[in-house]
């Protein structure tokens, strides 16, 4: 499969070569969808929490005798059925939403949403990303020549790491070393801007695997 190679100014330099096993993937929605809700729920964070008795403040000790009162029996001024007591049933902290992905499965859905990014023209591919000067604003404006509108993510390759710096800062633009490449970002991020080192990477990783 021939894929386009751009330059920082956004002009054509040639096609290169790449893998159809790992960018020349069918289409797998179900796939794709369970690793994504997987990862979803694997960053969740447990906020909710409510206090059980036990948790409550106040004295263990028994309101009044169990008879010749007149009133309900009691056991405790903590019991859920009081007023400041405990909550029964409620949210607690302690509750797991990890879910395990099977490494076969996580890799071939990383490959199946590259694949569909490059069909579906989401997917730009750098010659090099050299800047004339470490900015912000040449990094910003790599990205205007490029012409690339909406969300958009950089893969960097490991060698390309310090360059992460001059697009942290930019609207709408994420960055994420290539070896990190996931599902979950990609499919947040409208498209995919790549180099032609992490191509390689890519392919170097996951040909085997594929």
């Amino acid at each position: 499969m021939l894929v386009k190679l751009y330059n920082t100014e956004g002009k054509e330099v040639k096609e290169i070569e790449v893998s159809d096993a790992v960018f020349g993937l069918p289409a797998n929605d179900d796939l794709v969808h369970q690793i994504f809700v997987s990862l979803g729920a694997n960053q969740r964070q447990v906020l909710a929490h409510t206090k059980t008795r036990g948790e409550r403040s106040g004295s263990g000790i028994k309101p009044w005798k169990q008879k010749g009162t007149g009133r309900a029996r009691v056991g405790s001024s903590r019991t859920p059925t009081w007023r400041g007591g405990g909550v029964a049933f409620g949210p607690t902290k302690e509750r797991n939403f990890k879910v395990k992905i099977n490494k076969k499965m996580n890799a071939k859905a990383i490959l199946t949403v590259l694949s569909a990014k490059l069909r579906e023209g989401e997917m730009v591919v750098l010659d090099k990303l050299a800047l004339k000067e470490n900015k912000t604003k040449e990094m910003a404006q790599v990205l205007k020549n490029l012409g690339v509108k909406g969300r958009m993510l950089i893969g960097f390759a490991p060698e390309e790491r310090d360059m992460r710096i001059y697009s942290r800062n930019l609207v709408k633009v994420n960055n994420i070393l290539v070896e990190k490449l996931n599902v979950l970002d990609m499919l947040n991020n409208k498209n995919l801007i790549l180099t032609q080192d992490s191509i390689k990477y890519l392919e170097e990783k996951y040909q085997a695997k594929a």
